[in-house]
């Protein structure tokens, strides 16, 4: 099993998915397909994302059952941590209205 998310793509890259896989929601595919399509798909994808971010799960024989990969601007990242995949949402950069605060202000 093979799940696809795409984040502001071209509408082409798109439509080549949906001849592997189905698109079960804007940008999200999935499918059962080979390991040498999977990758393929994923290095297309990848040429074509631009701005936007790819994200690909698969099925696989390990201790999580499943492996992911992602690429570009998603809004999360892949941490390795003892074997095994976690995901991290990294903190926001920009100050909050306290932080911007100096105590001359106060």
């Amino acid at each position: 099993m093979v799940v696809m998310i795409l984040e502001k793509v071209p509408v082409g890259v798109r439509g080549e998915l949906t001849r592997w896989l189905l698109e079960i929601k804007t940008g999200v595919f999935v499918g059962h397909i080979s390991a040498r399509v999977r990758d393929k798909l994923w290095e297309k994808c990848k040429k074509a994302q631009r701005v936007g971010g790819v994200t690909q799960i698969w099925s696989t024989n390990n201790e999580q059952h499943f492996q992911m990969r992602m690429s570009g601007d998603t809004s999360r990242e892949i941490v390795e941590f003892e074997g095994l995949q976690l995901i991290r949402i990294p903190r926001c950069t920009t100050p909050t209205p306290e932080q911007k605060q100096t105590p001359a202000d106060s």
